[in-house]
């Protein structure tokens, strides 16, 4: 059958409009995810957030986009069903765009996590089930997507679970965390460097011409230039950040010394030596110890006292100088985490686009052409005005809400949850970021304390993502139906 063009612009113009909507939805509410873990914690600002994210994101969906945005639009149904119909499955993308970006906007609104994933990929099924039932569901490849969304978070919790307790037990805990956080920062820096620059490298975008780069030409690229970060950030990094670290040390005991002497000599009625543990009052000096002692004979304990023995110990505090050893790491993290969710999650937002596209300039559903890089451009473009206007919503939700977020802890979301999706990116997999950066927060949380989690909060999101799939589907499915009708 002949497609005639003439018959079918309206149906390519109305989709480039839907799927900008849907970008933004998409990057009002997951890119929350690369950053939002950054603000909560207070490296970035709100601001300095979104000018970030718009260059990376933008950068991710044009390197690394084409690979997801293919299994989006070829990987679920069977295309070959819809030979000599191309205007059926232009209108089954366009419908796919419209109940997406619905759904994505509504999530929004109530400032809950969804998986773009999860959108698109119900969208799609609901078109499907319209025109052609259940004979053009690729049921193995629909499996495989649904299997990684709840193999993804578990993945990605355990990693930077893993990572955060390293750091806590080497680092953290110890009396001397200080300096052994500034001896670990070079391998920590390379190690980051060479994920990312890996992912990047290896079987990468033709764009840069890296897809003809052999395996081990690759390992070899990202280990050298991990290697010369790691030496950057031992030779000059380390000794910069020690030196102003322990200077503003210095600077801020001198100005609390003052207080301290004025506090301490205020009441003359009672007065502790710092040095000793002994208290003072009206001339009678006693120890903390006893004091204490015979406060417990005086009052035995209540049933709160016992409460709170009976707890477990809470995990050693974070210290201020060696959180800040964390906090351009997790700046660095989240870049990549950014980078990663463009070339991830702009299949979502433009894989049915490039399809309707696709099939308006080579008139035939097999879709051949490669990936237009200024498609991807286009929904950089559009994620990065979602995450401006409304990206906020959600970042507090992810960066604030669910859990307290530290920079070592952030540190440690960032790199388990960019690992997972950039390797999902690499096998054109396409994997919920969403699902990745909650569970890896859930996981972090735990390890630190279970209470340091909100489980109202954490069911309600999961709650919404049980809900994207089928939501979309039936959203696809009515508007599907009514596009078969007027078109």
């Amino acid at each position: 059958m002949y497609l005639d063009p003439n018959e079918v612009i309206w149906i390519v113009a109305l989709a480039f409009i839907v799927a900008f909507f849907l970008a933004f939805g998409v990057g009002a509410n997951d890119v929350a995810n690369s950053f939002g873990t950054s603000v909560g914690s207070g490296v970035l600002t709100l601001k300095q957030a979104c000018i970030m994210a718009t260059i990376f994101e933008i950068l991710g969906a044009c390197l690394l986009g084409y690979r997801v945005s293919d299994t989006v639009r070829k990987g679920i149904f069977d295309i070959a069903i819809y030979e000599d119909d191309e205007k059926t499955l232009m209108l089954g993308n366009l419908a796919a765009l419209c109940g997406s970006a619905m759904w994505n906007i509504i999530a929004t609104a109530f400032r809950l996590p969804v998986s773009g994933t999860h959108s698109i990929v119900g969208a799609v099924v609901g078109f499907s089930l319209v025109a052609r039932g259940f004979s053009g569901i690729n049921f193995r490849g629909l499996l495989k997507i649904v299997a990684s969304w709840f193999i993804s978070p578990v993945l990605s919790g355990l990693l930077s679970a893993s990572i955060f307790y390293c750091i806590r037990r080497y680092i953290i805990s110890q009396k001397n965390g200080f300096d052994i956080g500034l001896r670990a920062l070079p391998h920590i820096y390379g190690a980051t460097i060479f994920i990312n620059v890996l992912s990047l490298v290896l079987d990468g975008p033709p764009l840069l011409k890296f897809d003809r780069i052999p395996g081990w030409a690759a390992a070899a690229i990202s280990f050298l230039i991990a290697s010369c970060v790691g030496f950057a950030v031992w030779k000059w990094y380390v000794p910069k950040l020690r030196t102003q670290i322990q200077t503003d040390e210095e600077q801020a005991d001198a100005l609390t010394e003052p207080n301290k002497s004025s506090q301490a000599t205020s009441d003359p009625q009672l007065n502790v030596d710092l040095i000793t543990g002994t208290k003072t009052t009206n001339g009678i000096t006693k120890s903390a110890s006893a004091a204490s002692s015979a406060a417990m004979h005086a009052a035995p304990p209540t049933a709160k006292t016992s409460e709170l023995l009976l707890q477990p110990p809470k995990p050693p505090k974070e210290k201020p100088e060696v959180a800040r050893l964390f906090s351009f790491l997790q700046i660095l993290t989240a870049v990549f985490g950014s980078f990663a969710h463009g070339g991830n999650d702009v299949a979502n937002a433009v894989g049915p686009l490039v399809a309707v596209w696709l099939i308006y300039t080579d008139g035939s559903v097999q879709q051949t052409s490669p990936t237009p890089f200024w498609v991807l451009l286009y929904g950089g473009i559009g994620i990065s005005a979602g995450l401006w206007i409304w990206g906020k919503r959600v970042i507090q939700t992810i960066g604030n809400d669910l859990t307290k977020v530290t920079p070592t802890n952030g540190f440690s979301i960032e790199i388990g949850a960019a690992s997972t999706v950039l390797l999902a990116s690499k096998l054109g997999i396409p994997i919920s970021t969403t699902h990745c950066k909650v569970g890896s927060i859930v996981f972090v949380g735990c390890t630190r304390n279970q209470q340091n989690v909100d489980w109202i909060l954490f069911r309600g999101i999961v709650a919404a993502w049980l809900l994207t799939l089928p939501v979309t589907c039936a959203l696809t499915a009515a508007i599907m139906a009514v596009l078969m009708q007027i078109g």
